[in-house]
């Protein structure tokens, strides 16, 4: 209700939402979220072939709830991406 009263739009960034909840949460004054789901949209948006693709935008200010948690506790979990290749390898063996 604060944020309402200041005219402050919220959003909220939670693993399962679509591609357009995500956007427009990140669109929002104000965002919430887990560090796993920030460092995660940063890897995708590093990953993507066109700019309009990315759905972070420029951050002015963070303010981060138990930080010696995130810095200390989970900095030996890396954010990984991982997947199955697009295209088959079976090129690249032929090459060799």
């Amino acid at each position: 209700k604060v944020h309402n009263f200041l005219g402050l739009t919220v959003g909220c960034i939670v693993h399962g939402i679509t591609k357009e909840e995500r956007l427009n949460s990140y669109r929002s004054d104000i965002t919430y979220g887990t560090n796993n789901e920030f460092g995660f949209d940063y890897l995708r948006d590093n990953m993507v072939i066109h700019k309009e693709d990315m759905v972070q935008r420029d951050l002015n200010f963070c303010i981060i709830d138990e930080v010696d948690s995130i810095l200390i506790d989970e900095a030996r979990t890396p954010l990984i991406i991982s997947g199955e290749g697009e295209k088959s390898t079976d090129l690249y063996e032929m090459a060799n």
